[in-house]
């Protein structure tokens, strides 16, 4: 069983990348579904599938290459905030990741959204991971 769906989530996204793989699936929650559109919207995957089955339902991801080199898009994927150490932050001290070029999806009361968009928007929140 699994305790924190998240890190398993960016575990399965990391390894398949990492592995060479071109499409992971990860067993759906909205959450997961929320994060995983904000990587669709600012470039990191290639397209994603939302299929619902009985119980739960499943997220496919096409993942990102370069088409030169083969690397993967997603250098590092990187949980902040875990179920043994939370970590909030207000809307003044929301963290930039490698000086803009990364991303943090952060949780709000305005939904799950990236830091920029939670700054624009005044809004802190849970810094659930670094992805650049």
């Amino acid at each position: 069983m699994v305790t924190d769906t998240i890190a398993d989530y960016l575990t399965r996204i990391r390894n398949a990348s990492s592995a060479g793989h071109r499409v992971v699936e990860i067993p759906a929650s909205n959450l997961k579904k929320e994060i995983t559109k904000i990587l669709f919207d600012q470039g990191y995957i290639l397209s994603y599938k939302f299929e619902e089955d009985k119980v739960q339902g499943t997220i496919k991801i096409a993942l990102k290459y370069d088409k030169v080199t083969k690397e993967p898009v997603i250098r590092k994927i990187h949980r902040v905030s875990k179920p043994g150490l939370r970590k909030y932050t207000g809307a003044e001290t929301l963290p930039r990741v490698l000086n803009g070029l990364g991303i943090a999806i952060v949780s709000t009361s305005h939904g799950v959204m990236t830091s920029k968009q939670a700054q624009r928007d005044n809004v802190g929140g849970e810094v659930l991971c670094y992805v650049y």
